[in-house]
C-alpha cells in the first residue's frame, strides 16, 4: 500500500500495543475521531484479539501525545502522499490538553531543572567546580 499513496492523501501506519500494524488512507480533513470510527468499522481480521467495544475508546498517539477527537491530520501538518506512523490504543479518557501536572507545577512554583551527574569530580577543572554542590 505504501508504494501507491495518492498525492492528496495521508497513509497512516497504525501500531497496536501488541505490535501489530495496519495501514489506512485518510484525507487531511479527517479528524482523530473520524479515523477511530473508520478503523473500528474496518477492523482488520488479524487484529481480532484486540477488538474493542466501540470506536469512542480508540485513541491515537502521535509523537508521544494523545490526539483529541477534533484534531485533523491537516492541522498536524502531516506530509501528503507519505506514510505517517501513529499508535492506536484503547483508553476510556484522555488527559486534558493542559495536563494536571503542568497546572500543579504552576501552583506550587516548581520548575523543570536539569541535573548533571559527574562520575569523577577530578575530571572537572577548578573553575567548573566553583559554586557547584559536590
Amino acid at each position: 500500500m505504501t508504494s501507491n499513496i495518492p498525492a492528496d492523501m495521508i497513509n497512516l501506519r497504525l501500531i497496536l500495543v501488541s505490535g501489530k500494524t495496519k495501514e489506512f488512507l485518510f484525507s487531511p480533513n479527517d479528524s482523530a475521531a473520524d479515523i477511530a470510527k473508520h478503523v473500528y468499522d474496518n477492523w482488520p481480521m488479524d487484529w481480532d484479539e484486540e477488538q474493542v467495544s466501540s470506536p469512542g475508546i480508540l485513541r491515537l498517539i502521535y509523537q508521544g501525545r494523545f490526539l483529541h477527537g477534533n484534531v485533523t491530520l491537516g492541522a498536524l501538518k502531516l506530509p501528503l502522499g507519505k506514510t505517517t506512523v501513529m499508535h492506536l490504543v484503547a483508553r476510556e479518557t484522555l488527559p486534558e490538553p493542559n495536563s494536571q501536572g503542568q497546572r500543579n507545577r504552576e501552583k506550587t512554583g516548581e520548575s523543570n531543572c536539569c541535573v548533571i551527574l559527574v562520575a569523577d569530580i577530578s575530571a572537572c577543572s577548578p573553575s567548573q567546580r566553583v559554586g557547584k554542590s559536590w
